[in-house]
Order: C-alpha cells, then structure tokens, then sequence
C-alpha cells in the first residue's frame, strides 16, 4: 500500500546520503572545500586558496568568475532573501549546504512519486540520476545563470557530471528502498 509520507521520509534521508556520496566519490574534492593550512612564502599573504575540483574548476565568463552552481544559487538566495552577499568562508558553508538540501528535497519528490507509481523505480535509479543531470546541470543551471551554458563545457566534464547523477540516481533509489522499510 502507497505512503506518500513515508516514502518521501525515505526518499529525503536517500537523496541527502546520496548527494554526499555524488559528492564525495563522483567529483573528488567538491564534497567540501577545506580550508588549507597557512604557509610560508606564497603569495596570498600566508594563506593557501583552497583547490578547484577537476569536473567544476571555476571559469571565466566575459571577465567575470563563475562560481560552481550551489554557491551561485546560494549567493542567489542570501542577495534575494536576506540583501546579503557572503563573504568566501560562508560560501565555503552555503554551497555544500545548498547541494545537499537540493539533493534531499529532489529525493524527497522521488520517494513520493515512487510511492504512487512503483514503475518510476525501474532502472534503480538511473533514469532519475539522467533526468536531473538533463534538467539540472544541462538546462536549468544555464538558464538560471548560475553557471556555462552546455556548449562552453568541455565534453569529458559532461560526461564526469552524467556519471556523478548516475551515481546520486542509484544510491537515491537503493537507500530510498532500504530506509522505505525503516521508517
């Protein structure tokens, strides 16, 4: 019998495990940028900058930084809700704060629609991880601003973003499975 509430129950603890490891194994070093240790001799005054993941380096854009898309839409939400810009430590907090509760609310709509149509699970996950790779990263993160546009993106970055959703997608759907029977 269907439980909406409890599959979205399920289905956000899922997405939220999901994302950090989406994060975590997909794109090493997106999972968080760690501040490093200070040293002697660089020329930030003493202080390192923390490194750029491989699959979503910042770039340039007619002269002006683009951010990885959860800290834009983090910066987007402070600007809009709060006419705050955050300074470079709240981002290093927003932007992770900001991908894994996208990954939990987009879980969350899994787990209930899985609930009222069983036939959305199959693949395990999959077809879910594609889709929001196609809807999120190819159109909405462009269409929104918050990042390239897919033809300013290198084709191997496509590929690293497409198995990192596929990763999200599958994990999501074994653990929304799990936790279905726990909650």
């Amino acid at each position: 019998m269907a439980n909406v509430c409890r599959g979205m129950v399920a289905g956000m603890l899922a997405g939220c495990a999901a994302a950090w490891m989406m994060t975590t194994l997909g794109n090493p070093g997106e999972a968080q940028a760690k501040p490093q240790p200070r040293g002697r001799g660089n020329q930030s005054g003493g202080q390192q900058q923390p490194k750029q993941s491989r699959s979503r380096q910042a770039g340039h854009n007619g002269g002006v930084a683009v951010e990885e898309p959860a800290v834009a839409t983090a910066q987007a939400v402070s600007r809009k809700l709060f006419e705050h810009e955050l300074s470079p430590d709240e981002k290093r907090i927003a932007g992770p704060a900001m991908h894994y509760a996208y990954g939990s609310l987009v879980g969350a709509l899994y787990g209930g629609v899985a609930e009222l149509f069983p036939s959305v699970g199959a693949g395990f996950g999959l077809p879910f991880g594609a889709a929001l790779w196609l809807l999120g990263d190819e159109i909405a993160v462009p269409a929104l601003g918050l990042g390239k546009g897919p033809t300013e993106v290198a084709p191997d970055k496509h590929a690293d973003a497409l198995a990192s959703h596929f990763c999200y997608g599958i994990t999501t759907d074994l653990l929304r499975r799990v936790f279905r029977h726990v909650v």
